[in-house]
């Protein structure tokens, strides 16, 4: 019976170790064709849009010569979107879910909420862009203007912050806070001191994902009523606008070829951008975790 017992154990082993071999070779298998075809599809568009990209580019307006179209007022726009959507996603989201986890009570109220901004994490984004319509662009007076987008984007990335932002300070172990509180610290000390910094790293992460999403996102911001086609730097943030991904997606439309090529330079232009945020976000982390 002993040998019987011995001998399933290890057709069970076996057994499990062979589907481990499986679903190893399975998922590296679609890690390395995600990888290629995420290749293949940089290769395409930085082939095409690197002899496009220069000084001129950068620093030259939109056109209907793809010869001297750019993407400077684009490019300020999306720099500018960036500057509303930061601070104010950064300070209403993570402000929401340290109050949601270390200060409001758990009642049905808190879970209902919790429950609406996991879902509104999920709602198109051109839903958002009706939103800021109505709400920004007429009811607040805006017009169709670039504190009007700020506010509308940071509306679309302000429930996934708040979400990431709270599971970041789930993470930290309780025994940090208690430790706080046995030295005489008080709560707002703790959360300042002791918290946060612990959950500095997963903030930051969320954080970084969701503006990545708000820079290349287009639907909201025609919604608004972002231009299209435009030939100057805006004086204000109550002056009409526009940034690179409708930019890029003016350029696609277009019937002649460069600005096809023009379009993917731009794309290369709003990657170094993103690439650029994230390098800076991991810098943070890494001196975050330093620290601790």
């Amino acid at each position: 019976m002993r040998l019987l017992n011995q001998k399933q154990v290890h057709q069970n082993m076996r057994r499990r170790l062979r589907k481990n071999a499986v679903y190893t070779v399975l998922f590296i298998a679609c890690t390395l064709f995600s990888l290629l075809m995420l290749a293949l599809l940089l290769y395409r568009i930085i082939g095409a849009g690197l002899p496009y990209l220069d000084g001129q580019f950068l620093t030259s307006f939109a056109s209907r010569n793809p010869e001297r179209a750019g993407i400077a007022a684009a490019l300020w726009g999306t720099v500018a979107l960036a500057g509303i959507v930061t601070p104010l996603s950064l300070l209403l989201g993570v402000g929401t879910a340290l109050y949601l986890e270390e200060y409001a009570k758990k009642t049905t109220f808190t879970r209902f909420i919790e429950l609406n901004l996991q879902t509104l994490s999920g709602v198109p984004s051109v839903v958002f862009g009706l939103l800021g319509l109505t709400v920004f662009v007429y009811a607040a007076g805006l017009g169709q203007s670039i504190l009007a987008g700020g506010l509308t984007m940071t509306l679309l990335v302000l429930p996934t912050i708040v979400v990431a932002s709270q599971e970041a300070l789930r993470a930290v172990p309780p025994a940090l806070r208690e430790a706080s509180y046995g030295m005489g610290a008080t709560k707002w000390q703790t959360m300042y001191h002791v918290v946060l910094p612990a959950a500095f790293s997963g903030i930051l992460t969320g954080c970084i994902l969701a503006l990545s999403r708000a820079l290349g996102e287009a639907a909201p911001l025609l919604v608004v009523g972002a231009l299209a086609f435009m030939n100057y730097i805006p004086a204000s943030l109550l002056d009409e606008f526009t940034v690179l991904p409708i930019q890029i997606f003016n350029w696609m439309g277009r019937a002649q070829e460069e600005f096809q090529q023009v379009a993917a330079a731009g794309i290369v232009a709003l990657m170094g951008l993103l690439l650029l945020m994230n390098s800076l976000a991991a810098w943070l982390r890494s001196r975050g975790q330093q620290k601790r």
